[in-house]
């Protein structure tokens, strides 16, 4: 079914470290944002579906999370529904948001993405990432990643993982040193992305980390897990992100002269699959670009999912921007960097805007809204009329456990 709903309204907080701000203030300010933005009252929202990854591993604020934060500036009685779907939670809610809205039973809807993850005890921060796997296989995962790290000579991925970092920086480390031997993709290539991202992050106000770095700044950096330096590894944060949906009518009634439209968003799961072969990122991004009725070459801007490095050069194959292998080669030829082709994570993606993980998705959205609206700055993509966003979390066996892919056209 071809999307039509129209976003009426974006709003973020700046992603970061935010210790003495709670959920509840957070998602909050997103909220308020999002609704000026959009020009309508809180009272006229019809509903709200709220995308949140691990509040109650950190905060323990489980069960009623959109409620609480919600009610906090007097929103009742309105339908919430909470969305926990990994990485992928707040896209989720876009997707269950936009849907809604297409079908008919709301004219105006609210998507909000919100999380907390700094706390004082690290490793309940990083258990929110170890419980994103298959808990009852833990055991057998961990011998994997190291069995993996020992054969390439890999020592520091050899030990620390889900204690000193998210156990997820050794599951991609894995894949860039398969990525490498199969493709010969380099490290340098990969710098190139935490590079590239840093560049585009030193112009957004919201991002968590604003220093641009070199490909040299970014190799002298500390190893985590080898191939992956500090900048290659998306931070954990703090955050949230909003976006209101108006129905095609509601769309006219107000006026909006020039709307964004969500015109795909298509979520799919993982599979047991050999690996190599296709999975969810491929199935998702055909399926977007049929039902959107655009290929890759009619994309503008991309908002991806750069949990690291290699994570990004991984996505431009499965997304159809390039071929099988031929990643790497985008980063070192400038096309997907301001001013190339295809402008990749011109927000500075996870890797620099941060990674607050119920917050990620609808970040995406508000960076690709205000592209497509001709919005953002001096880090403005020229022309820009359609926008992609890929969104995934979890893992299982050979694949992600939940990915969206969306895309937005003027």
């Amino acid at each position: 079914m071809k999307l039509n709903a129209i976003v009426a309204g974006v709003g973020m907080t700046p992603f970061g470290k935010h210790m003495d701000t709670g959920l509840k203030a957070l998602g909050a300010d997103a909220v308020k944002l999002a609704i000026a933005d959009s020009g309508l009252g809180l009272d006229d929202l019809q509903a709200a579906y709220v995308g949140n990854a691990a509040a109650g591993l950190v905060t323990g604020q489980e069960s009623i999370r959109g409620q609480v934060i919600l009610r906090s500036i007097g929103l009742g009685k309105l339908p919430v529904v909470n969305v926990e779907n990994a990485c992928a939670s707040s896209s989720t809610a876009l997707h269950e948001a936009a849907a809604m809205v297409t079908a008919g039973m709301y004219d105006i809807v609210l998507a909000l993405g919100v999380e907390k993850l700094y706390h004082a005890d690290k490793k309940k921060s990083f258990g929110a990432f170890s419980g994103a796997v298959d808990v009852e296989a833990m055991q057998e995962i961990m011998k994997r990643l190291q069995e993996s790290a020992k054969q390439s000579g890999a020592k520091s991925g050899s030990s620390g993982a889900g204690e000193k970092r998210s156990m997820f920086m050794d599951i991609y480390a894995a894949a860039a040193r398969g990525h490498m031997e199969k493709y010969g993709t380099t490290v340098e290539q990969f710098a190139g992305v935490s590079a590239k991202n840093s560049f585009h992050g030193s112009m957004n106000p919201r991002a968590q980390f604003r220093e641009a770095l070199s490909i040299e700044d970014v190799l002298a950096s500390p190893m985590i897990a080898e191939p992956l330096t500090r900048p290659m590894c998306s931070p954990i944060g703090d955050g949230a992100a909003a976006v209101v949906l108006v129905s095609e009518a509601k769309a006219r009634e107000l006026g909006i002269g020039r709307p964004v439209k969500v015109t795909s968003s298509v979520l799919r799961s993982g599979w047991d699959h050999a690996y190599g072969e296709d999975g969810a990122g491929e199935v998702c991004s055909r399926a977007a670009y049929e039902e959107a009725g655009v290929g890759p070459e009619d994309l503008s801007v991309v908002e991806l999912h750069d949990a690291s490095a290699p994570a990004e050069v991984m996505a431009y194959e499965y997304l159809g921007l390039c071929p099988k292998g031929e990643g790497g080669k985008l980063v070192s030829d400038g096309s997907t960097r301001l001013g190339g082709r295809l402008p990749v994570n011109t927000s500075g993606g996870l890797l620099r805007k941060g990674h607050p993980v119920g917050a990620t998705g609808i970040a995406q959205i508000v960076e690709l809204t205000e592209q497509l609206q001709g919005r953002s700055g001096e880090r403005q993509v020229e022309g820009a009329r359609v926008g992609l966003a890929q969104n995934g979390g979890g893992n299982i066996g050979p694949d992600v456990a939940a990915m969206v892919v969306t895309i937005l056209q003027t």
